[in-house]
């Protein structure tokens, strides 16, 4: 399975491609809403896992364009900012719904959620999560 990590925080997007690689993903980071837009077209992802809060394209204006563009790609979208809410509440408005976790998430919660429970006891946890 493909994914497309989206974090405008390097080490976060570079973490987690690094977890779902070592859980037999292939996964990608980029650092942007832009980017991920760019590298969907070309990778095609199965899943896109994107940081709400981003510097210009959100991680959900860049969630409409890619889910429009592949509609099978699964959408995560995490956040640990109270914007998050307004955001979201503007895309249900427009029909868009979207599944959103908790920043920091825990390795082991977020491969549980992608239905790799059995990766997980390999998962090395940062200090705080992320």
């Amino acid at each position: 399975m493909k994914a497309l990590i989206a974090d405008d925080e390097p080490i976060i997007a570079d973490t987690l491609a690094i977890i779902l690689n070592q859980a037999g993903f292939e996964a990608r980071a980029v650092y942007s809403g832009e980017e991920a837009l760019i590298m969907a077209k070309s990778f095609q992802p199965d899943l896109l896992i994107s940081d709400v809060v981003m510097t210009g394209i959100t991680g959900i204006a860049a969630a409409i364009k890619i889910r429009a563009d592949l509609p099978s790609c699964k959408i995560l979208l995490f956040s640990g900012q109270a914007v998050t809410f307004d955001l979201l509440e503007e895309a249900r408005i427009q029909n868009h719904e979207f599944e959103v976790l908790a920043k920091p998430i825990h390795p082991t919660d977020l491969l549980i959620k992608l239905g790799r429970p059995e990766m997980a006891v390999g998962a090395i946890p940062p200090k705080n999560g992320f």
